[in-house]
């Protein structure tokens, strides 16, 4: 419970500083559910749960799903976006041309979600009608993120790309602003700690970009490549590589406040929540760690990989493998309280809101779960 208070703390600092949108028992809004990529829901889940619907894509889904005002959102390998309604039938899909990968981003009833030919869309949440393209010079694997403007006036999109860089365009109207290049491809998301991007590239590096002017605060230098983004709070963020290390960085400072090694390569992002952070692993594990000293308190061995980032929801975890399953975990402990095989590889994010589990499968299939018996509202 001492960790539910904190994350409604933490949400009402953020919804304090400007930036809305973030995760609420009825909105996953985004590919990690918040600006700062925490990973976290309010929602207290219930388990065990059932399969409530299904619903069929033509190809693979490694598109993390977003829920917002009564609106499913999430791309396909056959290069449609679709959005369903929250009983998974299909409210209206818009032909991308090629495979989405990227989890969207929901924002002022807008679609933001980027394309494997490279395209950055802007899509009406009611309809699905294109309200402006961006075009960048290589794929977009990563969702997008969103800052306020120095002035406050207007919303920001920031997008990685293969094109080794991070565009910040318009969210009105998709007028370029500015853009930072890295010395690689970027795969991740940037996570948003007030007017600082912070985020790995397959360059080695950590970069912090300043949103207002798209120039570089600093880099450190890692190593070797970073595949998944990270996560902030309170000024710190925590992120792994594709060597095994995990670290937490003072972002101030630009310090290396920890790492850990030999946790096997880190696709997934991490889920921080109190004094655990949460990351899973391509040796088959979950690891969490104390966030604070860097100290391992359990791990959790799946039967795959673990390249799907976990997701936090007030005393448990959930968490995909690539063997197909989905597994419930306690937050305390690690251990597993339920699990439903699935069959199909899963790398994508979960969604978590009020009564609700979304996951997508390469089976090209989105399966919504939920709890046996419903609570009254």
């Amino acid at each position: 419970m001492k960790q539910m208070a904190l994350f409604f703390l933490l949400t009402l600092g953020s919804v304090g500083t400007g930036l809305s949108q973030t995760a609420s028992p009825d909105c996953w809004p985004s590919f990690r559910g918040d600006p700062q990529l925490t990973g976290t829901s309010p929602v207290l889940l219930q388990p065990p749960l059932k399969l409530l619907w299904t619903f069929k894509a033509g190809d693979a889904i490694k598109s993390s799903p977003v829920v917002c005002d009564h609106l499913i959102c999430f791309g396909s390998d056959d290069g449609f976006i679709y959005a369903l309604t929250p009983d998974g039938k299909l409210r209206w899909k818009y032909d991308a041309g090629t495979s989405v990968e990227a989890a969207p981003l929901y924002l002022d009833h807008t679609i933001f979600v980027g394309s494997l030919e490279g395209i950055l869309f802007a899509l009406n949440a009611e309809s699905g009608s294109l309200k402006w393209k961006y075009l960048t010079e290589g794929q977009i694997s990563g969702s997008s993120n969103w800052t306020w403007s120095a002035d406050s006036k207007r919303k920001e999109i920031l997008t990685g790309s293969y094109d080794y860089n991070l565009h910040a365009v318009d969210a009105t109207t998709g007028r370029p602003l500015w853009k930072y290049e890295s010395n690689n491809f970027i795969n991740g998301a940037a996570a948003i700690s007030g007017d600082m991007a912070v985020f790995g590239g397959c360059d080695g590096y950590l970069h912090l970009v300043n949103t207002d002017t798209g120039k570089a605060d600093d880099t450190i230098n890692l190593g070797t490549y970073i595949a998944s983004s990270a996560a902030i709070r309170g000024g710190k963020a925590w992120f792994g590589n594709y060597d095994g290390e995990f670290y937490c960085v003072e972002l101030k400072r630009k310090k290396i406040l920890w790492k850990t090694g030999g946790g096997g390569p880190f696709l997934s992002s991490p889920a921080i929540l109190g004094e655990r952070v949460l990351i899973g692993s391509q040796n088959r594990h979950l690891f969490c760690y104390h966030a604070g000293t860097g100290e391992l308190i359990w791990k959790f061995k799946a039967l795959g990989k673990v390249d799907a980032s976990p997701v936090i929801a007030g005393n448990l975890v959930v968490v995909a493998s690539s063997d197909g399953r989905l597994h419930l975990l306690e937050l305390d402990s690690g251990k597993e309280i339920w699990v439903y095989e699935i069959g199909s590889h899963i790398t994508a994010t979960p969604a978590v809101t009020r009564g609700m589990i979304l996951i997508g499968a390469h089976d090209g299939t989105l399966y919504s779960f939920g709890p046996v018996r419903q609570e009254p509202e």
